[in-house]
């Protein structure tokens, strides 16, 4: 009897995935037990958060209630019919997946799609609406360090890492646009296309010895009918709903660099924008779990960087991300399991 032909290949991607949790984890480790302690030790760290007023800390949890509240919106602009505690439900409780459980993103998408297909929602239209948040998504990370770039030029700081950061989101941005426009514009231009782009994917792949895509322009020719008339009638509403949704993270980071004492003098405004902009464009390559680790570090390395007090800058990253997690993680495990409970009112 022959052996499998793919059994190989998923030894690869076994190793692949085993080096990647382990990378992952020492990111972490070194991240906390490492990096973080020689910054600023702990004690010195919670003896800061202590120090936090109640006046700060009533701030600190409006910001992350208006956080919680614009996950939503952006679902119910690319999926009509969906009410907004539902929605509210169905993110939380997908981005608590993609933190907690092996996977990451594939499986708080994964946990979306079955979610919205039990309530009814067809595939066609649950894959538009993942296809298009997501796609928002990157459109507004690729779009704030530019303007963090902007801004900090403006009041004549510099970032040679900014610099780097704003000009290939300028041009991954510009190059995705375009294609986004290319699609919508005709058919024949999103069959060619996608045929195109599948060519050039598959021979990528063969660089690296993966099988070919299983995706082509008959797929951008269904995004295209799926998605144009939705697009011409909501673009305007998904892109300010997705800008709400990744500005108010930042508003969590602001109020809590201001509750810790880290004072406009040491880091304004800009300089806290432009840092948050950096790393939100390195958060998104999928490491570890939520950028645990990742974040912390880029943040506070940053942080430091443009002036801010070590312990002080160390307990607002923390306190940050406290309150932009811990709520979505819990809010989302009750959501994960009462699910079936916020069944949508039928659609006509």
């Amino acid at each position: 009897m022959s052996a499998d032909p793919e059994t190989p290949r998923r030894k690869r991607r076994g190793v692949k995935g085993v080096a990647l949790a382990l990378l992952g984890v020492a990111i972490v480790v070194s991240t906390f037990v490492f990096v973080l302690p020689r910054i600023a030790s702990y004690g010195e760290v919670w003896e800061t958060i202590q120090g936090l007023s109640w006046q700060w800390t009533l701030v600190l949890v409006g910001a992350a209630a208006i956080n919680v509240a614009t996950f939503a919106p952006p679902w119910q602009v690319t999926l009509p019919g969906l009410r907004f505690r539902p929605a509210l439900m169905m993110s939380q409780a997908s981005t608590a997946l993609s933190i907690i459980v092996p996977g990451g993103v594939a499986a708080g998408m994964a946990g979306s799609v079955g979610m919205l297909r039990g309530w009814g929602f067809s595939g066609r239209d649950i894959g538009r609406s993942v296809t298009l948040t997501s796609l928002w998504s990157q459109f507004t990370n690729l779009t704030y360090p530019v303007v963090a770039l902007f801004l900090l030029t403006a009041q004549g700081g510099q970032s040679p890492a900014l610099v780097t950061a704003a000009f290939i989101a300028v041009a991954v941005l510009g190059v995705v646009v375009a294609l986004l426009v290319l699609v919508l514009l005709s058919r024949r231009l999103a069959t060619d296309l996608g045929d195109a782009l599948a060519r050039f994917a598959t021979w990528a792949r063969g660089k690296i010895r993966r099988g070919p895509v299983d995706w082509g322009g008959a797929n951008f020719e269904q995004f295209r009918a799926h998605s144009g008339h939705l697009l011409a009638r909501r673009w305007h509403a998904l892109t300010i709903a997705s800008f709400a949704g990744s500005l108010s993270v930042f508003l969590v980071l602001f109020v809590s660099l201001r509750a810790l004492g880290v004072s406009d003098a040491q880091v304004t405004a800009t300089e806290a924008f432009a840092a948050w902009a950096l790393v939100r464009l390195i958060g998104a390559i999928p490491i570890t779990p939520g950028g645990i680790g990742i974040v912390e570090l880029g943040l506070t390395g940053f942080l430091v960087g443009f002036g801010g007090a070590n312990a002080a800058v160390v307990a607002a990253v923390l306190v940050f991300r406290f309150w932009t997690m811990i709520p979505t993680l819990l809010l989302g495990l009750v959501a994960a399991g009462t699910w079936r409970r916020h069944q949508p009112a039928p659609r006509r």
